[in-house]
């Protein structure tokens, strides 16, 4: 349902017909109710645009009636029509949400004028909301798998990431932490940017000055003022990785930053508020680096408010499928291309191998896959096979990676995945309905 309409709750019916009139002549559309219950019924059918109700109604009042629409949409925009007595109540309405009030006796000019600006209100809110829901769509289908924990894992980043909570995640070196992060911060609607820091990359020597900037002045060579990665991640999201490797001296520092949310530069005495969402990683244990004195507990017991561990790729064999097929439509565009093919046999491989280099071992081994190169991995001679499926099985998991990632490229857009997949239409429906495969969920 799409909210094109006005409403207008009018229970007089001259003053109801000029509103609908001047309305209607302007171009806007509208549905009039005599009364606010027959209002609340229509909503079964309509969602209007916003809502334009005198205060003064038989049964539920103009006021009440605002507040059940906020309880529904506590954005839709509700105008006020009142008599010269409720002005004040109007006022104090406004300050309960209220979009605006127009007394009477009005010109149909200013009905008008009030109506197209709470409508242009509305429809930049709606467009904002679009646009976040694509964000999160966008970030958490970056989060490939079909495995009952990348499930939890793209439920958990949606369900979070909007909070604003600090986050801990834990995994192994190319679990794909950074790709969780990136997630997070797509879907959480924060508009600043988001600033990557490996801790263990930056020299000691310079990391305080990197991180949290300096004035001119403040040390030999600093000719100017210089902002820090931490306030240059202000409105946005910070993501400190392998925080593990940060300097005990600096661990001091970067606790005050999260416990007063600001920071202050080199050479400087005055605090830098800051706006910002932390998403901190970790390969380590930092419960036990901190019992051992490697890490601070304070900062640890500060970071660990929200905590997600990432699962080895050895622990989630069913999605090396889905994660090869996207890989290597990456690739192929990358490198300008064909699709490069696989069999079951690969995949039978694939699933064998251990993956000590996780997720981004198997990016490597696409890329090289891609350009026609053999796949370089070396099979132990313990490889577990625990993971490994029938010959069935590793089909299914082939052609079900094939249709998600068709269905992904074309946004859900069941006709040209099954003309990029060379497949009939019907055929495609009936592979996708025994999958379990829905189209909704991959269109923006």
């Amino acid at each position: 349902m799409s909210p094109t309409a006005v409403f207008l709750v009018e229970d007089d019916e001259a003053v109801r017909k000029g509103c609908e009139q001047a309305l209607s002549l302007a171009d806007i559309r509208v549905r009039t109710f005599a009364n606010a219950e027959h209002m609340m019924k229509a909503l079964a059918t309509e969602i209007p645009a916003l809502v334009v109700t005198d205060v003064r109604l038989p049964g539920m009042d103009g006021l009440t009636l605002m507040r059940e629409l906020r309880q529904t949409d506590r954005d839709m925009p509700v105008v006020l029509m009142t008599g010269h007595g409720d002005v004040s109540m109007a006022v104090d309405a406004m300050r309960d949400g209220a979009w605006d009030f127009i007394e009477k006796p009005f010109a149909s000019e200013r009905l008008v004028t009030t109506v197209q600006r709470a409508l242009q209100t509305r429809r930049l809110e709606l467009e904002n909301r679009q646009l976040k829901s694509r964000l999160r769509h966008h970030g958490v289908a970056n989060i490939i798998g079909q495995t009952a924990s990348v499930q939890r894992l793209r439920h958990w980043v949606e369900t979070l990431a909007p909070t604003g909570v600090d986050i801990l995640i834990n995994g192994e070196t190319g679990a794909g932490k950074e790709v969780v992060a990136r997630a997070i911060h797509d879907a959480s609607g924060r508009t600043g940017p988001f600033v990557a820091i490996n801790c263990g990359a930056l020299p000691e020597s310079i990391v305080e000055s990197e991180l949290f900037g300096h004035e001119s002045g403040a040390f030999t060579g600093a000719s100017k003022r210089r902002i820090g990665r931490i306030e240059h991640a202000s409105g946005g999201t910070l993501f400190l990785d392998e925080i593990e490797t940060m300097p005990l001296s600096l661990q001091v520092r970067f606790l005050r930053v999260l416990q007063e949310r600001s920071i202050e530069r080199l050479g400087s005495n005055t605090p830098v508020p800051l706006d910002l969402r932390l998403v901190a990683a970790s390969k380590v244990d930092l419960k036990q680096a901190a019992d051992a004195g490697r890490f601070r507990s304070d900062l640890y017991y500060r970071l660990n408010v929200v905590s997600v561990d990432l699962p080895p790729l050895r622990e989630r064999r069913e999605d090396i499928a889905p994660l090869m097929a996207h890989f290597l439509a990456e690739a192929a565009q990358r490198y300008q291309r064909p699709v490069a093919v696989w069999n079951p046999t690969d995949l039978a491989r694939w699933q064998q191998h251990d993956w000590p280099g996780n997720v981004r071992e198997l990016k490597n081994v696409a890329d090289r896959w891609a350009l026609g190169l053999p796949d370089g991995l070396t099979m132990h001679p313990q490889a577990s096979t625990a993971g490994a499926s029938s010959l069935a099985e590793q089909l299914d998991a082939v052609e079900r990676a094939l249709l998600t990632d068709a269905l992904k490229r074309n946004a859900g857009n069941v006709v040209l995945a099954a003309q990029m997949l060379q497949t009939p239409r019907k055929t495609f429906y009936d592979k996708l309905s025994r999958h379990g495969i829905v189209p909704d969920d991959f269109r923006r």
